[in-house]
């Protein structure tokens, strides 16, 4: 296996996008009551009020697939240089972060946009070098 220092970067954030996106798909799962009891609380004065169960299936999905294809990506680039997977992983994973940023915004809970956004910013650098 030849380890390619030209796509460091790429690499090291779609690290970055697994560990964030599994984390939080994985403890979703686990903790899913808690989460959801949570969340109810979260939106309950929002459009999404009655759909938080179904909402939280949905992020769930999209952020646990998220992971793994961002570790498609990363094994792909390692393997055989190609950073077509990669680049799914990162549009995914952008369209995921931008699906929360919605939810955050609609909640008004400005803090945890915030903290979105410094994913996305991550994110859309990772698909404007693996485009």
């Amino acid at each position: 296996m030849h380890i390619h220092l030209d796509k460091a970067a790429e690499l090291i954030l779609l690290l970055m996008i697994t560990i964030v996106f599994l984390q939080s798909g994985i403890d979703k799962i686990i903790e899913w009551k808690g989460n959801l009891s949570w969340l109810k609380e979260h939106f309950s004065k929002t459009p999404f009020n009655n759909v938080v169960p179904s909402l939280l299936g949905v992020i769930t999905i999209f952020e646990v697939v998220t992971g793994l294809l961002s570790i498609a990506g990363f094994v792909h680039i390692l393997l055989y240089n190609t950073t077509t997977i990669g680049f799914y992983a990162a549009l995914l994973a952008s369209l995921t972060l931008l699906m929360l940023l919605v939810g955050q915004r609609i909640a008004k809970d400005y803090d945890g946009a915030k903290t979105i956004v410094i994913h996305l910013i991550a994110t859309s650098f990772l698909v404007f070098l693996l485009q």
